[in-house]
């Protein structure tokens, strides 16, 4: 099961309390999941088709409940290619059919359409968080996050996708909008806002959940940060032990220690007989012990002599 069934699944079970907030979920999920049919005699029928069982018997659940409709529940079997069932809950074709439209905000000056959020479903914190709740069970989606962080929702209107976006931004949602084929979807990327919109949807499984995955990635990424760190140090260490190895073997030959001061050449056997220690630790080694910057400035007086030389320059 993917990672966005399991997140639909937790929300399909939340039962608002308040009569309001269940309207107002329903009226979302609809909105996204929902088709009205003109029959003859313009007789109205609402489908929600939907491949989640458990947004389908909420669904037939809610309105029974809300409206005492007994809605038809069918199952369509998908062939072998597509193993997902398509569940269908579909309102007969009777006068309250108009009546769950009007209340669920899908209807707008007598047309059968309303292109943005119904602001009255939405005035309360609580409904809002339910309406949001009812578009993701309809049209939202999300990645796994162990892959990556991606949520979306589709919508096929640039007015209500446009409408969709202001009213997350009212609850502190920063969404974007992209266009996909004949679609648009509002979609986050950041990890925080998909974390802050099942927080607001109630989600609170699949939160904890990415929020582990989240801590583990980021405990991955330092771990290779430092040790990418750690061996750009040593590869830096190792590159510049062997050229003061050069150098030195270099003055070794053309001149010998004797002609070097006694600091230099103190160094210049310490390094030779610990090739592989870095400036700090070959400092330590002295005696008595010098620090790295010491050691630093010493090297760069044996470089210096080691360039002399390989230009011809001979110091007495």
């Amino acid at each position: 099961m993917s990672f966005a069934n399991i997140v639909k699944n937790e929300l399909a079970r939340i039962e608002p309390e308040q009569r309001c907030c269940r309207i107002a979920q329903l009226a979302g999920l609809v909105r996204m999941d929902g088709t009205i049919l003109i029959g003859s005699k313009n007789s109205l029928t609402l489908e929600l088709v939907t491949e989640n069982a458990a947004i389908a018997r909420m669904a037939f659940k809610e309105f029974k409940n809300l409206f005492q409709i007994e809605a038809e529940l069918t199952v369509q079997r998908r062939n072998r290619l597509k193993r997902n069932n398509v569940y269908q809950v579909r309102l007969p074709s009777d006068g309250k059919v108009l009546e769950v439209l009007n209340v669920l905000g899908l209807t707008q000056d007598g047309l059968m359409y309303n292109p943005t959020v119904k602001e009255r479903l939405v005035r309360k914190d609580c409904c809002k968080k339910s309406y949001l709740r009812g578009i993701f069970l309809g049209s939202g989606s999300l990645s796994d996050p162990q892959n990556s962080y991606h949520l979306e929702i589709v919508t096929n209107s640039e007015e209500y996708s446009e409408s969709l976006v202001k009213f997350m931004e009212s609850m502190g949602l920063e969404p974007k909008i992209s266009s996909r084929k004949q679609n648009l979807v509002v979609y986050f990327k950041e990890s925080e806002q998909i974390i802050l919109f099942l927080g607001l949807i109630g989600a609170h499984n699949a939160l904890l959940k990415l929020e582990d995955i989240r801590i583990q990635k980021e405990m991955r990424n330092n771990i290779n940060r430092m040790m990418n760190c750690e061996i750009a140090n040593i590869n830096k260490t190792v590159t510049a032990a062997a050229r003061q190895v050069e150098n030195i073997k270099l003055i070794a030959e053309k001149i010998g220690f004797a002609k070097l001061p006694y600091q230099l050449r103190a160094v210049a056997e310490a390094r030779l007989a610990n090739p592989e220690v870095s400036l700090k630790e070959l400092g330590e080694l002295l005696e008595p012990p010098l620090g790295k910057s010491g050691i630093n400035h010493r090297m760069r007086k044996i470089e210096e002599i080691a360039e002399d030389l390989r230009n011809g320059i001979r110091r007495e």
